[in-house]
């Protein structure tokens, strides 16, 4: 490939800033547990100033958004890099500067905008029907009329009570059988107006039901028809995402998460920087290098991220996505699934009847994690069996050494 053909590829950035001093790691970066490289570093830096002077895009930036770069090598051995954005950025999914997405689900022509469509217009139809003021006239009649049947019948009824109780004291006395015959005649006449009562407000209200239902059954066989287009739309969007991996095999989004608990794919699956990024490598013979993502702009209210801070790749969307994806790679472990310091003995500083202070070396778990693997709290608990509560008073991060207090 020459270096005109290079240039074509439009998604490639060759570094603004002298790299060629930097040495380039040996292993690609583990998306889930990583330090940036120092090419990705720089990387970054030029994309975060090419942000920084997109002035049409700085309110919607403000709201924050995940981005990440991809550093490459040619097939002539040029160093460069791939920029991404998770989900969509300006109302749109392709922009110049950065990889486009593996599925352009925006395609005014697409399956997509179209069923899109056809579920929108569903939607409208639902909306029309549940606000037709016919509909909501009746619903409320509905409404009145069950209170005002639900209180007729509960003073009838309570009414019923009353008489029973005083022929009950009347069957007291010594009654000829003419007035025993009276006090029965009583009690089933009294039982057949009530049921009377009763079933002239279930035909009032059934008249008025049956109106309703027409519209209930509307409504709900278009909630079923959205529903089992939604669900279709969604499984055949999932299986136009024909994921590569460095080995050059294929897989959809649909067959990657048969493997996982949920067995389907989540929404936005694919979607988010890190299979933009090596997606758009394999397919123009560019070699990953190294990987990185930050965060740009305001926190979200769902979770805690920092503007300028780099961040893994998710779990739930991406872990089984890149798992099919960076086969072939020559990755880095992830120390998070490591025993590092399996062998190594704690070092305990101070030690009493009721506390311990302990140096915890980096790349030991405070705490014991998703995986089943060595902790400070394991240790303790092994030393201490018959210590009781949680034991561990603060944490430090996997990464951090430093001293632990124990209770």
């Amino acid at each position: 490939m020459s270096v005109k053909k290079e240039n074509k590829i439009s998604g490639f950035h060759p570094f603004s800033t002298p790299v060629t001093h930097i040495v380039l790691p040996q292993k690609f970066t583990c998306p889930f547990h990583y330090t940036p490289h120092p090419l990705c570093i720089i990387a970054s830096e030029e994309i975060q100033d090419y942000l920084s002077r997109q002035k049409q895009w700085q309110e919607e930036l403000n709201k924050g958004k995940m981005f990440g770069v991809l550093v490459v090598r040619t097939e002539t051995g040029r160093i460069g890099y791939l920029a991404a954005f998770s989900g969509i950025l300006a109302g749109r999914n392709i922009h110049p500067y950065f990889v486009p997405p593996v599925y352009d689900l925006q395609q005014p022509q697409g399956f997509f905008k179209k069923e899109e469509a056809n579920i929108t217009a569903l939607n409208e139809r639902i909306n029309t029907l549940e606000n037709d003021t016919h509909y909501l006239n009746i619903r409320q009649k509905i409404s009145d009329i069950n209170q005002k049947a639900g209180q007729i019948l509960a003073d009838a009824k309570d009414n019923l009570k009353k008489a029973k109780a005083d022929r009950d004291v009347r069957r007291k006395n010594p009654l000829t059988e003419a007035e025993q015959a009276d006090l029965l005649k009583e009690s089933q006449f009294r039982k057949a107006e009530f049921r009377r009562l009763k079933q002239y407000w279930e035909k009032q209200i059934n008249a008025i039901q049956s109106e309703t239902d027409r519209f209930t059954l509307q409504i709900e066989t278009l909630k079923e028809e959205r529903k089992n287009r939604s669900a279709a739309l969604q499984q055949k969007l999932f299986e136009q995402f024909q994921l590569l991996n460095a080995r050059g095999e294929i897989r959809n989004l649909c067959d990657i998460f048969k493997e996982t608990v949920h067995k389907t794919p989540p929404a936005g699956a694919g979607e988010c920087a890190a299979p933009k990024l090596l997606q758009y490598a394999y397919l123009n013979r560019l070699h990953p290098i190294a990987m990185a993502e930050f965060w740009w702009g305001n926190s979200p209210k769902t979770e805690l991220r920092r503007h300028g801070y780099y961040y893994p790749a998710c779990k739930g969307k991406c872990e089984p996505i890149l798992k099919h994806m960076l086969q072939g790679l020559n990755v880095e472990e992830n120390p998070l699934l490591n025993d590092l310091h399996r062998d190594t003995e704690l070092e305990i500083l101070f030690e009493d009847n009721w506390l311990v202070a302990i140096n915890k070396p980096a790349g030991m778990l405070s705490v014991p994690g998703k995986a089943d693997i060595d902790s400070v709290y394991h240790r303790l608990k092994a030393r201490y069996p018959e210590a009781t509560g949680p034991m561990i008073v603060h944490r430090l991060d996997m990464a951090t050494s430093g001293i632990l207090l124990v209770a």
